[in-house]
This record gives structure tokens, C-alpha cells and sequence, in this order.
């Protein structure tokens, strides 16, 4: 996979590419090897409290919702609470089922003073496939990273 510094330079290209406004981008694998080397490190999913609990929850991860199940409401205490649980210099990796909500909270919490996030490409669940479902082409869980039923 290459060492912690080769996999945040390549996290931070891709994100430059991408236009992101936050340190960058790393795809499941990427940022589960960058959990696991960078001390510190902390994995935020911000998927709802129904997504982990019918889908699967990553062992250790921190667990802030975005937003609310089923009213689909932004969480009003989301810095509050992401600031109970990681410091503003911390690497923070956010994860959601797609990597579009991560994506919204990488970029608020960057705007809040949180100067280290990356948002996890694909998700937890990844692409739609050609049925219209996930799980079967990307993502954490088709990468074989650890995860709970």
C-alpha cells in the first residue's frame, strides 16, 4: 500500500484534482491503512444511527450522524459533537455510506478550524451497481475491511 506520507501526498493530489476544499481524498483501502499508521487517527462515519445498525458498523470508527433518520435533517450538533471527540489538528477521515455526506462534513468541519480531514472515497457501501444497489461493487465492505453485522 506504501507508506503513511506516500498515501496522504496521493490522498492531497487527488483531492487538488478534485477540486476539494479540505486536505484530500482517500479511497477505503487508503484510509484504512492511514487509521492504522497514523497515530491518532481518527475514522468519523457520519452515516445515520439506522444505516449502521441494518448495514454494518466499523469497529473503533466514531460514530456522528449528519443527518437524522427518517426526517433527513441535518444534525444541528454535529461540530459540537465532532469537537467532543477530535481536536482541530487531528487527521480526521470521514466515511459515509457513499462518500457524498462525508464529503459535506469533511468540508464543514474544515471550515470550522479542522485543518487535517479527508473524506473516504466510495463509502462504506460504494457504487450503485447495475440493479440499482450497493454493496456489490465498492466500498469499505467490498474492499474486505473490518466491519460488524
Amino acid at each position: 500500500m506504501g507508506t503513511l506520507n506516500d498515501i496522504l501526498r496521493l490522498a492531497e493530489t487527488r483531492g487538488r484534482d478534485l477540486g476539494l476544499p479540505y486536505a484530500g481524498a482517500l479511497t477505503p483501502r487508503e484510509a484504512f491503512s492511514v487509521w492504522q499508521q497514523a497515530p491518532g487517527a481518527r475514522l468519523v462515519d457520519v452515516r445515520t444511527r439506522a444505516e449502521r445498525d441494518w448495514v454494518g458498523r466499523i469497529p473503533g470508527a466514531i460514530e456522528i450522524e449528519w443527518q437524522g433518520y427518517p426526517d433527513g435533517e441535518i444534525n444541528p450538533h454535529f461540530l459540537q459533537q465532532l469537537r467532543h471527540q477530535a481536536d482541530a489538528g487531528d487527521l480526521i477521515l470521514f466515511i459515509c455510506r457513499s462518500g457524498v455526506r462525508s464529503n459535506r462534513a469533511a468540508l464543514l468541519a474544515t471550515e470550522a478550524g479542522f485543518g487535517n480531514c479527508y473524506n473516504v472515497l466510495e463509502g462504506f457501501e460504494g457504487e450503485v451497481d447495475a440493479r440499482g444497489q450497493r454493496g456489490k461493487v465498492s466500498g469499505w465492505r467490498v474492499a474486505g475491511l473490518p466491519w460488524l453485522s
